[in-house]
């Protein structure tokens, strides 16, 4: 913008000078030349009293005088042919002068001022000076210079304003970007202060109104999150009680320790809601002992539904750059798709390697596949809410990673979380 108003106001500066000084300066050339002829006219009417009385000797004297004075050259035709002075030819001029008849005209050195005197007993008298070119044009090309200069000095004086001005007009609109940028960075206490014309300072005000809207919403949005996890407190509380009054033991111990995981998992979605801030330290886990105990817990309910596990894990640890509650659900979903998507009997395997960098965790199994579109959030196919792959993309994004559906090699789907290692507070 600063460079677009600088070009404009140079071409409407250069414009309007061209207007004003082009005239100008054809103005002083026609004021030097007028200023010349002047000149020599009056050096001319000098000589009338002395052309239209003096004898021949007298008129050459003060020819001579005046022409040495002037530095112009001078010419006197009496009416007998004689031509005192400088020895010029009869011109037009002087042919029609010594008619009667005085005038100023053009010639190839330049002007020429004839003037005819009357009252000689033998005819009329012509008097001639010629101004040369050079002394028509005295002075018009320093004039001319000191008119260019002037302009020049007056475009980049209107360059200085108009890149004040844009200044003025940019910085703002600078300020509006970097805090937009910044609130797409989810810095939302971001605010600008309003600043430039009125128009500027409206939008600036629209945005830090617009970012404290988003605040309360956000804030609205979380004690939501937070009642409705808080709502689920009741019904934990239930199941462990019944689970208590189980009479098998081992199957009192597993559905406790169930709902106590459950519980934890509320407690800190309560806690991720009304307290989100960005971490102090980097975020960490351990994949292997994560994906080792939700294997654990998850084959239970393969055993009860007929469904082989293969299990291959690397011996850890190995740490990825994601917190341990984060990628602990995206473990679960990925499994709990595996049954809620695939019938009872359909065996599964998972497998934990590292790979080139990355910590890659597939879990494949033998049903009918995965449907197109079951990674958009939302998006199910089974009557399910459809956050199961979404929660385990924005782990591994988390985690620099990425997620990738694919056939699986025995005809069913193959889901590949890929996990980045940990950061350190420096490249935090």
């Amino acid at each position: 913008m600063r460079a677009r108003l600088a070009l404009l106001v140079a071409a409407v500066s250069v414009l309007t000078l061209i207007a004003f000084l082009v005239p100008l300066a054809l103005l002083v050339r026609t004021v030097a030349e007028d200023r010349a002829t002047v000149r020599a006219t009056a050096d001319a009417q000098s000589l009338v009293p002395v052309v239209g009385t003096a004898d021949a000797a007298t008129i050459r004297l003060t020819v001579e005088q005046l022409a040495a004075e002037s530095g112009r050259p001078v010419s006197v035709f009496l009416p007998d042919g004689t031509v005192l002075g400088a020895q010029t030819p009869r011109t037009p001029a002087v042919a029609l002068a010594a008619r009667g008849q005085s005038l100023t005209g053009e010639s190839a050195a330049g002007r020429e001022v004839v003037i005819a005197v009357q009252g000689r007993a033998d005819g009329t008298g012509v008097i001639r000076i010629a101004v040369p070119q050079h002394e028509l044009t005295a002075g018009v090309t320093r004039a001319w210079l000191v008119l260019a200069l002037l302009g020049v000095i007056l475009v980049l004086i209107g360059l200085l304003v108009a890149d004040r001005l844009a200044r003025t007009l940019v910085r703002p609109i600078s300020d509006l970007s970097a805090v937009s940028h910044r609130l797409a960075n989810a810095e939302l206490d971001a605010r600008v202060t309003p600043a430039g014309p009125p128009e500027l300072r409206e939008v600036a005000g629209a945005l830090n109104h617009l970012a404290t809207r988003i605040q309360v919403l956000l804030v609205q949005e979380r004690e939501q999150v937070a009642d409705l996890s808080h709502q689920l407190r009741t019904p934990l509380t239930a199941l462990r009680l019944e689970a208590e009054s189980l009479r098998d033991p081992d199957d009192a111990a597993r559905i406790t320790a169930a709902a106590d995981g459950l519980e934890r998992a509320v407690t800190g979605l309560i806690r991720q809601a009304r307290w989100r801030h960005a971490p102090a330290q980097p975020a960490s886990a351990d994949a292997a002992a994560i994906v080792a105990d939700r294997v654990a817990f998850w084959s239970v309910l393969a055993e009860d539904t007929g469904r082989a596990v293969t299990l291959d894990l690397t011996p850890g640890p190995l740490p990825v750059g994601v917190a341990a509650d984060n990628l602990t659900a995206a473990v679960d979903a990925l499994l709990g798709n595996v049954f809620a998507h695939t019938p009872d009997g359909t065996p599964f395997a998972v497998r934990l390697a590292r790979e080139t960098g990355e910590v890659v965790l597939t879990v494949a199994d033998e049903g009918p596949g995965m449907p197109a579109g079951a990674i958009r959030r939302g998006a199910s196919a089974a009557g399910s809410t459809g956050l199961g792959l979404d929660i385990a993309r924005r782990a591994a994004q988390a985690a620099g990673g990425r997620l990738e559906v694919r056939a699986g090699p025995q005809g069913g789907a193959q889901v590949l979380l890929r996990l980045g290692p940990p950061t350190s507070p420096r490249d935090a």
